[in-house]
């Protein structure tokens, strides 16, 4: 068993999804998801595409992600908007509360800790 693993979405099949149908506030956003890792104690990584949509998140997770293409802005609940482009970064805490809206079709690597 190798010790590395490469980051590359031809490394899994994409799972399909949606936001639940009671936090879809706009459009029709389709994800796909590559799990590409999934360690003991609750560590996820891989890697996210949306298509544009706005929905509400409710984070209970910890997780770290970083845009690889596309256009959407996070918003917490009376916060303000952070838009987020190709080679932002940022870390999302258990307890965050707000919206994701995908503005252009987004892809993000992750690291999700439950």
């Amino acid at each position: 068993m190798s010790h590395m693993l490469r980051f590359d979405p031809v490394a899994a099949e994409a799972e399909i999804g949606a936001p639940a149908p009671d936090r879809l506030i706009s459009g029709t956003p389709e994800f796909r998801t590559w799990n590409i890792e999934e360690a003991p104690g609750g560590l996820y990584a891989g890697i996210w595409e949306s298509t544009p949509g706005k929905w509400r998140v409710i984070y209970e997770e910890w997780e770290y992600f970083h845009i690889l293409s596309g256009y959407s802005i996070v918003t917490e609940e009376g916060g303000e908007a952070v838009h987020l482009r190709p080679g932002h970064r940022m870390v999302l805490r258990p307890g965050f509360n707000g919206t994701w809206e995908v503005v252009e079709t987004t892809r993000k690597d992750y690291v999700v800790r439950l």
